[in-house]
């Protein structure tokens, strides 16, 4: 599977997506994160885990997909998985293996 260039082809995917989804962005970062993917604020900051860009891009627009329906759905019910759905098809296989591989950092880490 691909992965990402860097940290400019991440950023400009999000800011795609974001204007596809009519979501407005206050500010976009990157940078280590220890229990997390990424997180939001409802003021329009968007955090990313730089860790992401050692993945697949599967992975990361799930993440991407993921943050952004946070801003109109907080939380993960059916109208969230819905959403999910339409973006991203099956998106549970690839839930499944970020959850495996946050699990196995969270093990190797001392």
């Amino acid at each position: 599977m691909a992965q990402w260039k860097d940290k400019a082809e991440f950023k400009e995917q999000v800011r795609q997506l974001a204007a596809k989804m009519n979501i407005k962005i206050k500010s976009l970062a990157m940078r280590p994160m220890k229990n997390k993917w990424a997180s939001c604020s409802t003021d329009g900051n968007l955090n990313f885990n730089i860790q992401l860009l050692e993945l697949d891009k599967e992975s990361g627009m799930y993440v991407i997909v993921h943050e952004l329906l946070h801003f109109n759905i907080p939380n993960h019910g059916k109208l969230w998985q819905s959403m999910m759905t339409a973006y991203l098809g099956d998106y549970e296989k690839t839930e499944k293996k970020l959850k495996q591989i946050a699990k196995e950092e969270l093990i190797s880490k001392p």
